[in-house]
């Protein structure tokens, strides 16, 4: 059973285990030794090719959770006061405005970002590849950050109808400082922290899903060589694909299995990663939500 004293804490009353943490280091354990593997059998050029796509891939996740963060955050609070303060017309219109995002398929949304990006790339307003990753992340964002606009507007809902919240306002604290701190930071950190974790696994599978989609090419100038390189975009590759389709040989040649995972590493090693991590991070969600009884 969970209890709210004062300072708004509720202390967690069991951890049924740490499967989080046990998943994340078996993705980091994969991880290391695919890289060891792939040193070892692939050959240079494909080895670096895919060293960039992936940590390319994860700095565009990592900031799609960062402008989540922010975005969600943003929203959330700016909600609660102009409905607090009964500022009827901001209010309304932020909400219309939110629910017009939330109408919009996050795919067709995400791909409409892509076609913007790739008419600044055509009149070479953007040519930084850095500039690009944090376009598509910010993109990205704009389709996950009101999930978490959602459980940060249900978290303060909740305390806010408990007896410390009025009892705090009563002895002087201000009312921000118990939302962000008392109830966000100390009562809320852990399904924000679920969130933000779910929203990173998502972004890679999105911006995966994505680059398949313009694989076949936006416009005759611009196409997936003028993007920075992802696990989504590599795997899009011809090379990648043959790497893939080699995979059916195990179904009549079983012992080919070791030529697939020297001849065709490629593909094997960039479709695995990205399963891999998608899997690990289902798994440390899962893991926290045993972990806080979310």
């Amino acid at each position: 059973m969970r209890t709210v004293g004062v300072a708004g804490r509720v202390p967690v009353a069991s951890a049924p285990g740490r499967e989080d943490i046990r998943w994340f280091l078996l993705w980091v354990g994969g991880m290391a030794l695919l890289w060891l593997w792939d040193l070892l059998f692939l050959n240079r050029p494909a080895f670096l090719q895919i060293q960039e796509a992936f940590w390319n891939t994860l700095l565009g996740a990592a900031l799609v959770v960062v402008f989540t963060l922010l975005l969600g955050w943003s929203s959330a609070l700016g909600l609660y006061f102009l409905e607090s303060r009964q500022q009827r017309l901001p209010y309304l219109s932020l909400t219309f405005l939110l629910n017009l995002i939330r109408s919009v398929p996050q795919m067709v949304g995400i791909l409409a970002g892509y076609v913007v990006l790739t008419l600044l790339i055509e009149r070479e307003i953007i040519l930084s590849s850095g500039l690009h990753i944090l376009w598509m992340a910010f993109v990205i964002s704009l389709f996950t950050f009101l999930e978490l606009s959602d459980v940060i507007r249900e978290r303060i809902d909740f305390y806010r109808k408990s007896d410390f919240f009025d009892a705090m306002l009563c002895c002087g604290i201000r009312e921000g400082r118990i939302i962000n701190v008392d109830i966000l930071w100390k009562n809320g950190l852990s399904h924000i922290l679920h969130k933000l974790i779910a929203t990173f696994g998502m972004a890679i599978f999105l911006q995966c899903s994505i680059d398949f989609i313009i694989s076949v090419g936006l416009s005759t100038d611009v196409s997936l060589a003028n993007f920075p390189r992802t696990l989504g975009s590599l795997l899009a590759s011809l090379d990648s694909k043959q790497d893939i389709l080699a995979i059916s040989t195990l179904f009549s040649d079983v012992t080919y299995v070791g030529r697939l995972l020297t001849t065709h590493l490629q593909g094997v090693s960039v479709a695995f990663t990205i399963v891999y991590t998608l899997v690990c991070v289902y798994k440390i969600t899962n893991g926290l939500v045993k972990r806080y009884g979310l």
